[in-house]
């Protein structure tokens, strides 16, 4: 899956990074994801604990509540899991990925203990974040509502410069 001298695939589409409610940023608790200071994107409420790739691309960083990807044609993405998770240290988190390795959309990239994330009374919203939106994205097209881990849900397109 990981394989060495693997290619990133050429796939514009974005996907679902877990089961659960797809909803746009605007709706999003936090101010700052619901701004899009960090980016345009989307974000789903979850109901299952697998968090999957919502695109191909090369994994940039790994921290446990959040996923860095960089697909074929620059664009970055961020998978942030939970809000204001990083309070927890990485203890809810088991990652399947290390930075370096190439995925496809719908690759396992951590699983999630959400019970833990309740307990510690912080939302279960995970983000998905072009973080180059400025520089680089022309375009994203989300269909929003009930969603499966790694089903289709729209395009983003890049700015070719």
């Amino acid at each position: 899956m990981f394989g060495f001298g693997k290619k990133i695939s050429e796939d514009e589409n974005v996907y679902a990074p877990v089961t659960g409610e797809v909803i746009p940023l605007d709706k999003v608790s936090d101010p700052v994801f619901a701004q899009k200071m960090m980016g345009d994107g989307y974000a789903v409420e979850p109901n299952a604990s697998k968090i999957v790739s919502p695109v191909s691309g090369k994994v940039t960083m790994v921290q446990g509540h959040a996923v860095g990807l960089k697909r074929f044609d620059d664009l970055e993405l961020l998978v942030h899991i939970g809000i204001d998770t990083v309070s927890l240290n990485g203890k809810p988190f088991t990652t399947a990925v290390k930075e370096g390795d190439i995925v496809d959309a719908g690759d396992d990239l951590v699983t999630v203990n959400w019970d833990q994330v309740e307990e510690a009374g912080l939302p279960k919203t995970t983000l998905v974040l072009i973080t180059n939106t400025a520089d680089k994205l022309e375009s994203i097209t989300v269909h929003y509502g009930p969603a499966v881990a790694g089903q289709q849900l729209g395009n983003a397109k890049a700015r070719r410069d």
